[in-house]
């Protein structure tokens, strides 16, 4: 096994935010399970061991690449209820009235184990899929650093946060480091649903507790809502760039706006700035401007809303927002900021197959609020919906929320070359910006372009100030000047986990070498399988 911080093989390979996450999702690789099967362990066990960042009340999105490249997308977005609430002014970003969307993390699993088994010859069942996370949830684990800094963070807000405080406090405190954690309510329903199927969650024994435990705490979704639930098989967007193709999701995600600051540096040539110089970090800050502005225009759920998809991926609108960046002057930015948590997760099989995939609850510990007695912490990607009538994304029964997740493939003569992803909602078109042009255009390898200092425009939780946020092992040089072009800017901690924590595996199409990393401010690790 490769377990180094820049792992190899040519066998089989996996990366997650969590190290036991990713052991588990090797060790399905390592028993002949494929590409899919590993992701679909790697994200149960991280709704376990990773708990700030998503679960089983979440959202979940996947890119799954066969054997001779053919790309699917699988879009598990949750929907508005039928009946929706009486809002008085802003809807609630915590707490029963911010559990506002249904939650299709379980059926996006469910449904990509299906294909698993119909089209790729998988082999193993759900059962044993999910055994890593239960025996984690029954048994226990040291919580990781990740965790603490985030409980530290809300620790001012527990009582927005009924669910967090029950359930991950320890006498009323954070934890000490390598407490470890035991989550029986939650393993009992792992338990349910391996036994009785994904759907379970949704109309079943188990979606019944659910049901119960949203009115018992005030949410609006009921079980009609559950019922409904379903995640989308899409065909994905593409962008050409440097000789491949990058794909991304379909709106309502992000990922339309990761492709159009993509197809809008295709136009520059990098090969001519630094990396890391004031030139590459403003183009790519100016770049992110211009796709932000149509992203906070028109993307939304396209059932309810006109996104001109065609119009904005297309060469005439990226050649016109690129002639509008200044590489001598920064534009403005007061700009909508959108906050949300986030894991990654890659996996590439012995066949050549590939998952590149994110799952969320939104915030950090979501909604903050416990379903029932199932031990489910419900996200809270409702918030995201707005109240303003003449809004793209404006509240609506049944509509599916603005989402920031989008993960990626860069494809190579047809076949995946890198896979990529990142938790931090507005940074991850930022951040992925950031990693694939160091990947792409400077041919670095996936740990040396994660552990690079990264950037961050807009507020974070920490610092209100619509500023460009720069990691402080940044040039002083190059701070001086982006200065003096006008960029509003604040120091951040190098590697600080305010910036992320990107996954990337590396593919070379002709020899089948894997490398892959993750972002070294996570408790993450990729892992390949011997050669």
């Amino acid at each position: 096994m490769s377990a180094s911080l820049n792992a190899t093989s040519t066998q089989g390979m996996v990366t997650s935010p969590h190290a036991l996450a990713s052991q588990a999702g090797l060790d399905v690789l390592a028993a002949g399970g494929n590409a899919i099967e590993a992701a679909i362990t790697i994200a149960a066990s991280l709704g376990v061991v990773y708990p700030h960042f998503c679960g089983l009340g979440g959202d979940a999105f996947m890119l799954i690449a066969d054997k001779a490249g053919q790309v699917q997308t699988l879009s598990g977005i949750g929907q508005a209820p039928q009946l929706l609430p009486s809002y008085s002014g802003a809807i609630p970003v915590r707490g029963p009235q911010s559990m506002l969307t249904t939650a299709a993390t379980v059926d996006l699993l469910g449904q990509a184990f299906e294909i698993s088994r119909q089209a790729w010859g998988g082999s193993l069942s759900w059962q044993r899929l999910l055994a890593p996370a239960i025996a984690q949830a029954r048994d226990g684990f040291p919580i990781s650093e990740s965790e603490r800094f985030w409980l530290q963070m809300r620790l001012p807000e527990m009582a927005a946060l009924p669910g967090v405080a029950a359930q991950f406090l320890h006498q009323g405190a954070v934890p000490a480091a390598g407490f470890v954690r035991q989550q029986p309510a939650l393993a009992a329903t792992l338990e349910t649903l391996a036994a009785r199927g994904p759907r379970d969650f949704y109309e079943g024994q188990l979606a019944a507790r659910i049901a119960q435990g949203l009115a018992q705490v005030g949410s609006p979704l009921t079980a009609a809502d559950l019922a409904r639930t379903r995640a989308r098989v899409e065909a994905p967007l593409s962008v050409p760039y440097r000789g491949g193709t990058l794909l991304a999701h379909r709106p309502p995600t992000q990922g339309i706006t990761t492709l159009e600051i993509m197809g809008i540096l295709e136009r520059f040539d990098l090969a001519q700035i630094p990396e890391g110089s004031a030139d590459y970090y403003h183009l790519l800050v100016e770049a992110i401007k211009q796709a932000f502005i149509d992203r906070n225009r028109y993307v939304a759920d396209p059932e309810h809303a006109d996104v001109p998809i065609e119009r904005l991926l297309s060469p005439a609108h990226l050649d016109q927002r690129a002639s509008a960046i200044r590489m001598d002057q920064a534009l403005p930015w007061p700009q909508p900021f959108q906050t949300g948590d986030t894991v990654y997760i890659g996996a590439v099989d012995r066949w050549g197959q590939a998952v590149s995939m994110l799952a969320t609850t939104y915030f950090d510990w979501g909604s903050g609020v416990l379903v029932g007695d199932t031990g489910v912490l419900w996200h809270n990607r409702g918030a995201a919906f707005s109240l303003d009538p003449q809004h793209p994304n404006v509240l609506a029964p049944g509509k599916r929320p603005f989402h920031t997740l989008n993960p990626g493939m860069y494809l190579q003569n047809g076949k995946p070359s890198i896979l990529y992803g990142t938790q931090g909602a507005d940074g991850q078109p930022q951040t992925l910006a950031a990693v694939l042009t160091r990947m792409i255009d400077y041919g670095m390898d996936p740990l040396s372009a994660l552990a690079r200092p990264r950037f961050l425009l807009g507020k974070t939780f920490s610092d209100t100030r619509d500023s460009l946020k720069l990691e402080e092992d940044v040039r002083p040089e190059v701070f001086a000047e982006l200065a003096l072009r006008g960029h509003a800017l604040s120091p951040v901690a190098r590697q600080s986990p305010l910036m992320g924590h990107p996954g990337a595996i590396r593919i070379d199409p002709a020899t089948g070498q894997m490398r892959g990393a993750h972002d070294p401010r996570s408790d993450g690790l990729a892992l390949g399988l011997p050669d």
